[in-house]
């Protein structure tokens, strides 16, 4: 059974353990193992999760029959514009439709809040682009930006809300 609920400071130490179990099958093939000890330290150490909490971006759980399976986390970037941070779960629960409940949720969500769309960024080279294509997201442009001393090289890409 699938729940979806808002993440707390509670929830910080999950995030955290999750994060590091998700990343290196994630990201092995596409980032450098520095880069990716470098990005886990900056965006998920329990001070970097709770400075995000406390500045505007909102986390959701996934939970599969009360096990932690993945996270979300999102703003609102503009009065009509909210920003998908980050979706991961465990690769033994994608392909099951969890990772579009998480969409689903976070569209609602921007809806809410007066949002017509959703932008987020992902890696050029990571697979997950296709997911987000099959669930209505279009790529915007590319941008490349720095993450201390490394590069992101993603795709923007933005999907209209309806």
């Amino acid at each position: 059974m699938l729940v979806i609920r808002a993440a707390t400071f509670v929830d910080i130490p999950q995030i955290h353990v999750l994060a590091h179990t998700i990343w290196q099958p994630t990201f092995r093939e596409i980032l450098s193992q520095e880069q990716i000890a470098y990005m886990l330290e900056a965006m998920y150490s329990p001070e970097s999760l709770t400075q995000q909490m406390t500045s505007g971006q909102h986390f959701v759980m996934a939970e599969w029959s009360g096990e932690p399976v993945g996270y979300a986390s999102y703003s609102h970037k503009s009065a009509d514009t909210t920003h998908l941070h980050k979706i991961y779960l465990l690769p033994a629960m994608q392909g099951k439709g969890i990772g579009k409940e998480l969409i689903a949720t976070i569209e609602a969500r921007a809806k809410e809040a007066g949002a017509t769309a959703i932008e987020l960024c992902v890696n050029r080279y990571n697979n997950a682009k296709i997911m987000y294509e099959k669930v209505g997201f279009v790529v915007l442009r590319e941008e490349d930006f720095p993450i201390g001393p490394y590069w992101m090289i993603d795709y923007v890409l933005r999907k209209e809300l309806t």
